[in-house]
């Protein structure tokens, strides 16, 4: 398991597999799904970062959205939307 996640500024935290979770989670419920497809969604993205990161010691966080956002785009290409638009909005693409 990753046990770093280097950052885009070149930094190293530790790898937690919770703030993954609540990103996901944030652009699932910008989306207003209901409770029970948040949940599938939530889910089975976070199976796929966690296999992916799991293979590697260190990853970076470029590595994880990209995965993340592929499988959104498959799962629910709404909540995929949400993420690259308020990374739009926040300044961080």
């Amino acid at each position: 398991m990753a046990q770093q996640v280097i950052k885009r500024d070149g930094s190293k935290e530790p790898f937690d597999a919770e703030k993954i979770k609540r990103a996901v989670e944030a652009a699932v419920d910008r989306v207003g799904l209901a409770p029970e497809r948040a949940a599938e969604v939530i889910k089975q993205a976070l199976d796929v970062v966690m296999q992916f990161a799991g293979e590697k010691e260190e990853v970076l966080t470029f590595d994880l959205k990209s995965k993340i956002l592929a499988e959104l785009d498959k799962l629910e290409p709404a909540a995929a939307e949400s993420w690259r638009k308020y990374d739009q909005e926040h300044g961080r693409c």
